[in-house]
């Protein structure tokens, strides 16, 4: 197995893998005493930094594999046509048509956060944020072992996503795993939408043979509410080496008010462990860094899947970071401002699995939160876990109405 730093085999990355997790796991105690002691002038403090060729190996997708890349275009929705201009209750006919005879979507509602008044006016905007759980990955890889197969073919999931998102009546829609975009593209831009869509350099979906297409990040903004006014991107970096991560950044200017505003999302590196954990952190200061470039003090909104609980030390960074002044939307829904006990649970064939790894921060010193959609409990979800006939993907979508201060 070769690199830019020469050979190395499985055994040896192994091995390498090994050590690192166990000097990972030594420095986070190492952190945390730094942390007390207030001493975070050093940007490592104290975390272990892995060797470039075992970094390499964990952020690159197929800098170290042989399998070999199908590399397809986005092409699965040709044969759908719309009319540009389809009305709503039109084409909520047609998605309704295609899920007829299935169970209904998981039933949810807006619910007024602590301290809020639950009303919109024309400061306010909503926006919703979701990893939809890419279809090459979600059909032939994740193996949901008690979701049935015809939840998860694409016919059937494409209706379903949209329908979970229309229906909420979001003006600015996240995504994460998205690799059906002129699907989403074709659809919404009847309803008012734009979007922009940032792929992943080295998608695990193109190792699928039936991909369609790297999976990636997007961003929707409805135009009768939001005018662009930039779009930047960025490729997510770790101790100076490029990830597979991506990040948009769009800026936006609200009709109603003329105010501006800073949307990002992004999709953070997966898997447990000490060193992964280290490794986000570090994907989350090179993000703030590169947003806070951006940022001249305009409101902002990062949404994602960040791939850690609360625990983590990438959700400290994202919440204290000295000029935005961040802070979670659901975890306004508490009075001990913690965040909800789940945003994703499904059952693989490892053992079922329940996170809270999905968040929406905002910037407290110019944003407010109103209302956030609820998360379903144990019954709704139901005993098959996510995805299931009654919801496309294995992370609970979020959404918030914000108003501008």
């Amino acid at each position: 197995m070769e690199s830019d730093l020469g050979v190395y085999t499985v055994k040896d990355l192994k091995e390498s893998l090994r050590l690192a997790e166990t000097l990972a796991k030594m420095s986070v105690s190492v952190r945390r005493k730094a942390d007390m002691n207030n001493n975070n002038n050093d940007d490592n403090n104290g975390v272990y930094v892995p060797p470039k060729h075992l970094l390499l190996y964990l952020v690159r997708m197929g800098s170290f594999q042989s399998t070999p890349r199908y590399i397809n275009a986005d092409a699965q929705d040709d044969s759908l046509i719309l009319d540009p201009k389809t009305t709503f209750e039109n084409l909520k006919l047609m998605y309704r048509k295609e899920l007829e005879g299935r169970p209904p979507l998981i039933e949810r509602k807006f619910v007024s956060v602590c301290n809020s008044s639950g009303t919109k006016d024309k400061n306010s905007f909503r926006i919703l944020q979701w990893n939809i759980l890419a279809q090459a990955l979600g059909e032939y890889t994740d193996r949901f072992v008690l979701c049935p197969p015809e939840a998860m073919e694409w016919n059937f999931r494409r209706f379903r996503i949209l329908e979970g998102i229309l229906e909420y009546d979001p003006d600015i829609v996240v995504m994460q795993e998205v690799d059906h975009f002129n699907f989403f593209a074709k659809t919404m831009s009847t309803q008012g939408y734009d979007g922009y869509f940032f792929p992943k350099p080295d998608s695990p979906c193109v190792y699928v043979k039936g991909n369609n297409g790297p999976d990636g990040c997007a961003i929707f903004y409805r135009k009768s509410k939001f005018e662009l006014i930039k779009t930047a991107t960025r490729t997510v970096e770790v101790w100076h080496v490029q990830s597979n991560q991506v990040l948009i950044l769009q800026v936006l200017r609200h009709i109603a008010t003329g105010r501006e505003i800073c949307v990002a999302t992004t999709h953070l590196k997966a898997k447990q462990g000490a060193l992964l954990s280290n490794l986000r952190n570090e994907q989350g200061k090179d993000i703030l860094a590169f947003l806070t470039d951006e940022f001249s003090n305009r409101p902002i909104i990062i949404a994602g899947d960040f791939n850690a609980e609360p625990c983590e030390p990438v959700y400290t960074t994202m919440r204290t970071h000295p000029r935005m002044q961040l802070d979670s939307a659901y975890a306004k829904l508490t009075n001990n401002n913690s965040e909800p006990d789940y945003t994703t649970w499904k059952v693989r064939e490892e053992g079922e699995i329940r996170h809270t790894i999905d968040y929406i921060f905002y910037s407290t010193s110019n944003l407010d939160v109103e209302m956030v959609l609820e998360i379903p409990d144990e019954e709704k979800i139901g005993q098959d876990r996510l995805p299931s006939m009654s919801y496309p993907s294995d992370h609970l979508s979020l959404a918030a109405d914000f108003k501008f201060l």
